[in-house]
């Protein structure tokens, strides 16, 4: 898929490529309406549109992740709407089909996620929920009676935690997707810090990523 992505926006990965397969072997998205939340270069709305979504909302913190996925939804032929903002608070009274969402979620060095650097696409706290827990507690009240959350994450910022907190939002959780990938270089570099913290075992080279579904029970 051809992207654009200018400096500090985040670069399509695996995470990215293991939604998006998810996204073509669900299907169902004919004349569905969808939300993607930090939406980066916008791969992840393009792939939905491709599967048949007749609208796509697109939102991202970064002025220069909004204007990426502007471009990359008119080079594609998508008439998207892009908002800035945090999370959900630009579409705070919109009702959506589906969710899509790849948060930062590695776990970080310093007590908060970096704000003014590239690292704030993928730092995420000290154990990498720091947006993720906001997701779980504001998902529902965006989305329609029969909408779902499609989410990727790394099980280093605890699988069962976004499980659980999205069950406790009044959603039915179902782990769709598994894959393992050797750590890439930001994770080579904490590897002694995430050790001692009982993040990642002594021998541990890959992590693990998971796409979980969430939707009104």
């Amino acid at each position: 898929m051809l992207l654009v992505r200018p400096p500090g926006v985040y670069r399509a990965q695996e995470d990215t490529s293991l939604l998006r397969h998810v996204l073509r072997r669900r299907g169902r998205l004919s004349g569905r309406s969808v939300l993607d939340v930090g939406s980066g270069t916008g791969a992840l709305g393009i792939e939905a549109f491709r599967a048949g979504a007749t609208s796509l909302t697109a939102i991202d913190l970064s002025l220069r992740s909004v204007m990426a996925s502007w471009l990359n939804s008119r080079i594609h032929g998508i008439s998207a709407t892009v908002r800035r903002g945090d999370l959900f608070a630009p579409v705070a009274a919109r009702r959506f089909d589906l969710v899509l969402a790849n948060p930062p979620y590695v776990p970080g060095v310093g007590p908060l996620p970096s704000r003014h650097r590239a690292a704030r696409c993928w730092d995420a706290g000290p154990d990498g929920r720091a947006l993720l827990n906001r997701i779980c507690s504001g998902v529902s009240s965006v989305l329609n009676e029969d909408g779902a959350l499609l989410l990727v994450q790394s099980t280093l910022a605890d699988e069962q935690a976004t499980l659980d907190r999205l069950a406790e939002a009044g959603l039915v959780t179902e782990v769709l997707a598994r894959a393992h990938i050797p750590f890439g270089p930001v994770l080579r570099t904490r590897v002694p810090e995430l050790r001692a913290r009982g993040l990642l075992g002594p021998d541990q080279t890959e992590e693990e990523l998971v796409v979980i579904e969430a939707c009104h029970g």
